[in-house]
């Protein structure tokens, strides 16, 4: 996956595969995409748009980066979201 591509296709206007997008992303978690290339991208993806698709992809690409913790097992697991907003600050459990 070339970085330079990939944030031109986005800059043209185009839709990204989801394995393009996926390597990206990890590219970047592996620091092998620079920090001005993630930017470049956000840019372009900002001023033309993701569609639903790309949405979903990054989401799901972004979710699954880190540890994900099964909770299935606990008698009443709960979730926190936040509203957004000013000063929106989580609460500490």
């Amino acid at each position: 996956m070339n970085p330079v591509q990939f944030i031109r296709e986005k800059r043209e206007g185009l839709k990204h595969r989801r394995e393009d997008l996926k390597a990206f992303l990890e590219g970047y978690l592996k620091e092998e995409v620079a920090d001005y290339q993630v930017s470049a991208w956000l840019m372009a993806a900002f001023l033309r748009g993701l569609d639903p698709e790309e949405t979903l992809w990054l989401t799901e690409t972004m979710a699954y980066s880190g540890r994900v913790l099964d909770l299935s097992h606990l008698p009443h697991p709960v979730d926190k979201h936040s509203s957004g907003g000013v000063g929106d600050k989580v609460s500490l459990v």
